[in-house]
């Protein structure tokens, strides 16, 4: 058992001194060391234990690796410029001033400060307008005319893209407009958020809906020739009957004159 002992220190000692080449070749270790035991009579736990490899070594010796980063993808960038600019129209929404006025329009073309503007039906019909007092722009915007007459109402413009100055063209002809024919009428221009009732209360800063503005529609009348013409405003116009009553007219003015003046003189008022 002693002699055990003094021949495995000796042995480790050799390893130490002469690398772990030896240990590749146990035929020539026992050879130059003598041992009483085969080098294949270590205890189990020295089979066991797994040799070093040149791989092992160099992972040892390999740097740490960081951590893989996470790129930001453009997809990520937009998730969150989209839900920064719905935090910021929340905001800017939620901090209108409740005494503001709501939202109006200014007429440009034809201009609201002068007259009554006319319309023939069949032509096209230009409107343009600017807002007032906007804090919170709609995104969609209805555009359509009304006449209280045949209780109609005109699609100009369904969901319109917002633009700082509004415009319209309005195609008047009868195969145009769809609906109730065009009357000879007055009219009133409608504008308003597309994503609310035209009845809704005007809120601060947003756009309530317009109907200021009015115009006329005329429907010219048809060609009459020459000689059937007759002038509404003069004598040879009226017919057998207004001439009738033109002459009775007349006749009672002259009684009523001559009556008068008999009672009169009878007092004595022209003596």
């Amino acid at each position: 058992m002693a002699l055990a002992t003094v021949s495995t220190k000796t042995r480790w000692s050799d390893i130490s001194e002469a690398g772990f080449k030896k240990l590749d070749d146990p035929d020539s270790f026992e050879a130059n060391h003598s041992l009483p035991f085969k080098a294949s009579d270590t205890s189990p736990a020295e089979t066991a234990r797994p040799k070093p490899t040149p791989a092992d070594d160099a992972a040892k010796t390999a740097a740490p690796t960081k951590p893989a980063e996470t790129k930001k993808t453009g997809s990520t960038k937009a998730a969150k410029g989209g839900a920064q600019k719905t935090k910021d129209a929340a905001t800017k929404t939620s901090t209108v001033d409740a005494r503001l006025p709501a939202g109006g329009v200014n007429m440009v073309t034809p201009s609201a400060l002068g007259q009554t503007s006319y319309y023939k039906v069949g032509d096209y019909v230009t409107f343009a307008w600017n807002y007032t007092s906007l804090s919170i722009e709609p995104s969609k915007i209805d555009v359509f005319v009304s006449c209280q007459a045949n209780s109609a109402t005109y699609t100009i413009s369904n969901n319109a893209s917002f633009e700082p100055t509004g415009s319209v063209v309005w195609d008047t002809k009868p195969e145009a407009s769809g609906t109730a024919p065009l009357l000879t009428e007055t009219y009133t221009l409608i504008i308003h958020d597309a994503s609310k009732d035209i009845t809704a209360v005007p809120q601060a800063g947003h756009l309530g809906a317009y109907n200021q503005f009015q115009f006329g529609m005329y429907t010219p009348q048809p060609y009459t020739p020459l000689s059937g013409w007759r002038c509404a405003t003069c004598s040879g116009a009226l017919s057998t009957t207004d001439q009738q009553a033109l002459k009775f007219m007349l006749g009672m003015c002259m009684i009523t004159v001559l009556s008068f003046t008999w009672f009169a003189g009878g007092f004595g008022a022209f003596f």
